[in-house]
Protein backbone atom coordinates (compact mmCIF):
# COMPACT_ATOMS: atom_id res chain seq x y z
CA UNK A 1 0.00 0.00 0.00
CA UNK A 2 1.32 3.07 -1.25
CA UNK A 3 0.70 6.45 -1.18
CA UNK A 4 -0.91 8.90 0.94
CA UNK A 5 -2.59 12.25 1.08
CA UNK A 6 -2.24 14.01 4.04
CA UNK A 7 -1.01 12.53 8.12
CA UNK A 8 -2.25 9.29 7.82
CA UNK A 9 -3.32 7.94 4.53
CA UNK A 10 -7.12 9.38 4.58
CA UNK A 11 -9.25 7.12 2.71
CA UNK A 12 -12.66 8.13 2.50
CA UNK A 13 -14.04 6.15 5.41
CA UNK A 14 -11.41 7.44 7.47
CA UNK A 15 -12.44 11.43 6.52
CA UNK A 16 -15.92 10.35 7.01
CA UNK A 17 -15.57 9.18 10.55
CA UNK A 18 -13.50 12.01 11.69
CA UNK A 19 -15.49 15.00 10.04
CA UNK A 20 -18.67 13.49 12.08
CA UNK A 21 -16.54 12.71 15.22
CA UNK A 22 -15.84 16.52 15.08
CA UNK A 23 -19.60 17.73 14.56
CA UNK A 24 -22.02 15.14 15.91
CA UNK A 25 -22.79 12.75 18.60
CA UNK A 26 -23.56 10.17 16.25
CA UNK A 27 -21.05 8.31 13.30
CA UNK A 28 -23.22 6.73 10.35
CA UNK A 29 -20.98 3.72 8.99
CA UNK A 30 -21.72 0.81 6.90
CA UNK A 31 -19.61 -2.15 6.90
CA UNK A 32 -16.89 -1.79 9.60
CA UNK A 33 -15.41 -4.92 9.26
CA UNK A 34 -13.15 -3.82 6.48
CA UNK A 35 -9.22 -3.35 7.72
CA UNK A 36 -6.90 -1.05 6.70
CA UNK A 37 -3.15 -0.50 7.30
CA UNK A 38 -2.32 3.07 8.15
CA UNK A 39 1.07 4.88 7.13
CA UNK A 40 1.95 7.96 8.48
CA UNK A 41 2.62 10.78 5.76
CA UNK A 42 6.63 11.80 7.00
CA UNK A 43 7.39 7.75 6.79
CA UNK A 44 5.02 6.98 3.59
CA UNK A 45 7.61 10.47 1.83
CA UNK A 46 10.85 8.87 3.74
CA UNK A 47 10.05 5.60 2.07
CA UNK A 48 9.27 7.51 -1.44
CA UNK A 49 12.94 8.69 -1.06
CA UNK A 50 14.98 6.28 -0.50
CA UNK A 51 13.23 4.16 -3.12
CA UNK A 52 14.29 7.20 -5.80
CA UNK A 53 17.44 6.85 -4.63
CA UNK A 54 17.95 3.04 -4.24
CA UNK A 55 18.85 1.19 -7.66
CA UNK A 56 17.84 -2.26 -6.73
CA UNK A 57 14.27 -1.19 -6.02
CA UNK A 58 13.88 0.06 -9.70
CA UNK A 59 11.18 -2.54 -11.29
CA UNK A 60 10.40 -3.57 -7.67
CA UNK A 61 7.25 -3.48 -6.33
CA UNK A 62 7.50 -2.21 -2.54
CA UNK A 63 4.90 -1.87 -0.14
CA UNK A 64 5.50 1.60 2.61
CA UNK A 65 3.29 0.05 5.38
CA UNK A 66 3.26 -0.55 9.00
CA UNK A 67 2.00 -4.35 8.84
CA UNK A 68 -0.30 -3.59 11.31
CA UNK A 69 -4.48 -3.35 10.47
CA UNK A 70 -7.55 -2.24 12.36
CA UNK A 71 -10.99 -2.54 11.19
CA UNK A 72 -13.35 0.85 10.23
CA UNK A 73 -15.17 -0.09 13.43
CA UNK A 74 -12.03 -0.05 15.62
CA UNK A 75 -10.82 2.97 13.99
CA UNK A 76 -14.18 4.82 14.53
CA UNK A 77 -13.75 4.14 18.23
CA UNK A 78 -9.92 5.15 18.47
CA UNK A 79 -11.21 8.04 16.80
CA UNK A 80 -13.61 9.23 19.24
CA UNK A 81 -11.36 8.09 21.63
CA UNK A 82 -8.56 10.12 20.37
CA UNK A 83 -10.70 13.22 20.40
CA UNK A 84 -12.28 12.47 23.75
CA UNK A 85 -16.23 12.21 22.94
CA UNK A 86 -18.42 9.47 23.88
CA UNK A 87 -19.96 8.74 20.01
CA UNK A 88 -22.91 6.19 19.12
CA UNK A 89 -22.29 4.15 15.84
CA UNK A 90 -25.04 3.82 13.95
CA UNK A 91 -25.02 1.43 10.61
CA UNK A 92 -26.72 2.55 7.96
CA UNK A 93 -27.77 0.41 4.41
CA UNK A 94 -26.87 3.36 2.14
CA UNK A 95 -23.24 3.23 3.39
CA UNK A 96 -22.71 -0.04 2.31
CA UNK A 97 -20.51 -0.33 -0.61
CA UNK A 98 -22.00 -2.45 -3.50
CA UNK A 99 -21.47 -6.45 -3.29
CA UNK A 100 -17.74 -6.53 -4.73
CA UNK A 101 -16.47 -3.48 -4.90
CA UNK A 102 -15.68 -3.49 -0.79
CA UNK A 103 -11.62 -4.61 -0.44
CA UNK A 104 -12.08 -6.51 3.09
CA UNK A 105 -8.46 -6.30 4.13
CA UNK A 106 -5.62 -4.26 3.12
CA UNK A 107 -2.59 -5.19 4.66
CA UNK A 108 0.97 -4.46 3.91
CA UNK A 109 4.02 -6.54 3.49
CA UNK A 110 7.09 -4.04 3.97
CA UNK A 111 9.74 -7.08 3.94
CA UNK A 112 10.93 -5.51 0.25
CA UNK A 113 10.92 -1.81 2.20
CA UNK A 114 12.90 -3.11 4.62
CA UNK A 115 15.71 -5.19 2.84
CA UNK A 116 15.67 -3.13 -0.23
CA UNK A 117 15.97 0.29 1.18
CA UNK A 118 16.07 0.09 5.08
CA UNK A 119 13.31 1.49 5.84
CA UNK A 120 10.70 1.05 8.10
CA UNK A 121 7.42 2.86 9.66
CA UNK A 122 8.68 5.24 13.03
CA UNK A 123 5.36 6.74 13.49
CA UNK A 124 2.62 4.51 15.38
CA UNK A 125 -1.19 4.76 14.71
CA UNK A 126 -1.72 6.81 17.57
CA UNK A 127 0.70 9.39 16.70
CA UNK A 128 -0.65 9.70 13.62
CA UNK A 129 -3.82 9.63 14.46
CA UNK A 130 -3.50 12.50 16.97
CA UNK A 131 -1.73 14.63 13.99
CA UNK A 132 -3.95 13.44 11.12
CA UNK A 133 -7.12 15.01 13.69
CA UNK A 134 -5.18 17.88 14.32
CA UNK A 135 -4.91 18.67 10.73
CA UNK A 136 -8.42 18.11 9.66
CA UNK A 137 -9.53 20.08 12.40
CA UNK A 138 -7.71 22.63 11.68
CA UNK A 139 -8.93 22.52 7.74
CA UNK A 140 -12.48 21.35 8.18
CA UNK A 141 -13.85 23.37 5.64
CA UNK A 142 -12.69 21.04 3.42
CA UNK A 143 -14.39 17.88 4.46
CA UNK A 144 -18.37 18.00 4.49
CA UNK A 145 -19.23 15.27 6.80
CA UNK A 146 -22.51 14.45 5.10
CA UNK A 147 -20.78 13.26 2.31
CA UNK A 148 -20.34 9.61 1.36
CA UNK A 149 -19.11 8.81 -2.02
CA UNK A 150 -19.11 4.94 -2.85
Amino acid sequence: MMGRCRNLRLEQAATAIISQTLTRKEIVLGNMSPTRDFTFVLDTAEGFLKAAECEKAIGEEINLGTGQEISIGELAKKIAATIGRDITIRLADERIRPYKSEVQRLLSNNYKAKELLGWEPRTGLEEGLAETLEWVGQRFAMYDPDSYRI
